[in-house]
């Protein structure tokens, strides 16, 4: 199959670019490289360097690759950031992604698989969550990506479209080859933070806030293996569409480990442990988000390999360390 793959320099993209190739398929890929890197995409990928809402290269692309299916992963995703720049976030997780939705549409493309995130769900009554849980979002992440999901679900019910949409938890971690993993310059999630605090990278660890609702205090996430998150959506490749009609899948493992227990493994990983220092609550995090993934296990028969929170950080401290190695080389 021809997959166009937007956001493909990116971390969850391009780990799609790389398990799409292997399995066979055929890969163009879409990035303005704002966050992307060049060295994460792999030759045989076609490659357009270029934001989403460029209508003369995109519809260039669109007319000579002719994908059979779109993954969309070009998204601003930070939420500290959408909420004190809700505007940049509402432009391009909204307003941009639907001007390439409507590209799409009128290149005859059916087939397209949206990143979506658990944020729609703001602060749920209760955990863990299924699809039909409320959206309501508390930061202006998690809106901009209902809006997007919003603007999908009208042009299904008009037959325009057939989407598929994965409402991701915390993604996290690395291929276990290390052939690519999270790169951005300046990492936000805690994982991805903590290794660089484990290396030295940077002179602590911020702990923000010991007064949510969980069992220590600090917020609880459903951390999910970048590679078992990537999977799900080849699976997607292969579910029957039926016009008319929008799917959503939540993608965790079901159960969620607090800031407390992730620094706990990741001070055990350390050779030398990091300092953490106590600070206030962030706005727009919501004290507790794990997924109820059984729709995903049971329609797309979603099996998840690498269910080990001590496996995932195991990887990012790998990466990490080889990301040391990668941007000397490229001087990035």
């Amino acid at each position: 199959m021809r997959v166009l793959v937007t956001g493909g320099a990116g971390y969850i993209g391009s780990h799609a670019v790389y398990q799409l190739l292997e399995a066979g398929h055929e890969v163009a890929v879409i990035d303005s490289m704002v966050a992307g890197n060049a060295w994460a995409i792999p030759e045989k990928a076609l490659f357009l360097k270029a934001d989403i809402s460029d209508e003369q290269p995109v519809k260039k692309l669109l007319a000579e690759f002719k994908p059979e299916a779109i993954m969309h992963f070009a998204a601003f995703v930070e939420v500290p950031e959408s909420v004190r720049e809700p505007q940049k976030y509402y432009e391009n997780n909204f307003t941009k992604a639907s001007r390439f939705i409507q590209m799409a549409v009128d290149a005859g493309i059916q087939r397209f698989i949206f990143s979506s995130t658990a944020a729609v769900y703001g602060t749920p009554e209760k955990n863990p969550i299924n699809e039909s849980a409320p959206v309501l979002p508390i930061n202006p992440y998690g809106a901009s990506k209902s809006f997007t999901e919003r603007f999908l679900f009208d042009l299904a019910q008009i037959g325009k479209i057939s989407p598929i949409i994965f409402r991701y938890f915390n993604v996290a971690g690395a291929r276990l080859d290390l052939k690519i993993g999270q790169a951005r310059p300046n990492p936000f999630h805690l994982i991805n933070v903590a290794s660089e605090a484990a290396l030295g990278l940077r002179p602590k660890l911020m702990m923000f806030g010991e007064d949510y609702q969980t069992k220590d205090g600090t917020c609880e996430r459903d951390y999910i293996h970048v590679e078992d998150l990537v999977a799900a959506h080849l699976l997607g490749l292969q579910y029957p569409l039926e016009k008319g009609k929008a799917e959503i899948f939540n993608l965790g493992y079901g159960h969620g480990f607090t800031v407390k227990e992730v620094i706990e493994v990741m001070q055990k990983l350390s050779e030398k442990g990091f300092p953490v220092e106590k600070a206030p609550r962030r706005e727009g995090d919501p004290d507790s988000l794990v997924a109820d993934s059984s729709k995903a296990q049971k329609i797309l028969k979603w099996k998840p390999n690498h269910d080990d929170l001590e496996l995932i950080c195991q990887t990012a401290l790998n990466w990490e360390k080889k990301l040391i190695q990668i941007r000397a080389q490229n001087k990035v």
